[in-house]
């Protein structure tokens, strides 16, 4: 069995899928007749045509109604992401899998046209990238995202974006189209300055510096900007969010949000692994840490607490980003995206 460390991954294992009955281990070498083979870990993609792509979002604590995610599953490989456990309900697992093993949903704009022309659809903003991120790398050979926009556009729907990569500049000209109507916003999602620890924690999404310089552009083409810093990890992070609030409201950035890291199912083993094998030295002190924003265990599911952690150390960590805020980004507000200028059936109309 290889035991390297895969570059370009997050997770360094397959994790155990909890809705299998069977799978492969070799924790135990005396009880294998013959050396299982590490395999090559490269990226699948695997087509879906759903029935509907518009999700009402039920979760009253992540700041959306409603979301669309073209893709299921993640090429950035980020170690923390809290997506990694839906990829169990399609047979895979939260570990390698998540980031290698890619559903796409080459229907989406259809879809999205046909949600538009329901009768019953009241013009709310629907975020793209609830789950799993729609600039992921396929974005740029696939281009579904771009056609959704078309979509949104067409029907002056308003879009929210979040994302961790900056493909979104190549669809500047459609971005700035809905920004005249008041019907997009962007959020990029900066989690570390330091590109050595985000290179290890995200190893496939764009450096802070390439998303410092996207804010900067869509600032300048007059679409509002703003940032998550998330998710902060006690021990790894927390320290640089003033410097990270600073960079994005020097380049222009409108707000920020952050959450604190939390390891939901089998992603604290996929995390657990990554940090003893990246940060030995500190392992300790983080996990504890992270336990400790969460009672002792590494993941909450309370609505409201789970995104901001409770104790000492999370109460110190919102007042660093509160005083941040007051600092760098007093007086600037995020517009509100219009909702009146839906066109019902794509076309103009007189009244």
């Amino acid at each position: 069995m290889v035991d390297e460390y895969r570059k370009g991954r997050g997770a360094q294992i397959q994790a155990k899928n909890p809705y299998l009955a069977h799978e492969y281990v070799q924790e135990h070498i005396e009880g294998l007749d013959e050396e299982l083979l590490e395999e090559k870990i490269t990226t699948q993609i695997f087509y879906e045509t759903p029935k509907k792509i518009v999700n009402k979002v039920e979760s009253p604590d992540v700041g959306m109604g409603y979301s669309l995610n073209p893709y299921q599953g993640c090429e950035h490989g980020c170690i923390y992401c809290y997506a990694r456990r839906s990829h169990e309900f399609w047979g895979f697992n939260a570990g390698l899998d998540f980031e290698s093993k890619i559903i796409v949903k080459k229907n989406a704009a259809e879809l999205l046209e046909k949600h538009f022309l329901q009768k019953s659809w009241r013009p709310e903003t629907i975020v793209l990238s609830g789950n799993t991120d729609c600039y992921q790398p396929l974005e740029r050979k696939l281009g579904i995202t771009r056609e959704l926009l078309k979509i949104f556009l067409k029907y002056r729907n308003p879009v929210g974006i979040i994302s961790k990569n900056v493909t979104m500049l190549r669809d500047i000209d459609l971005l700035k189209e809905l920004a005249k109507l008041n019907l997009v916003r962007v959020v990029l999602s900066i989690t570390s300055l330091d590109e050595e620890l985000r290179s290890k924690l995200e190893p496939r999404t764009a450096s802070a510096r390439r998303k410092l310089k996207a804010i900067e552009e869509l600032t300048l083409a007059g679409i509002p900007v703003s940032i998550m810093n998330a998710p902060i990890i006690p021990g790894l992070n927390h320290h640089e969010i003033p410097t990270v609030i600073k960079a994005a409201a020097d380049h222009g950035a409108l707000g920020a949000g952050y959450t604190i890291v939390r390891l939901n199912g089998f992603i604290g083993q996929v995390f657990e692994d990554w940090l003893r094998k990246n940060f030995p030295d500190r392992f300790d002190k983080v996990w504890n840490q992270i336990c400790a924003v969460h009672d002792g265990h590494v993941n909450d599911s309370e609505f409201g607490r789970r995104m901001k952690g409770s104790g000492e150390i999370s109460d110190v960590i919102a007042q660093l980003f509160h005083v941040s805020i007051s600092k760098y980004m007093k007086g600037r507000e995020v517009p509100e995206l219009d909702k009146t200028l839906f066109r019902r059936g794509g076309h103009y109309t007189l009244f």
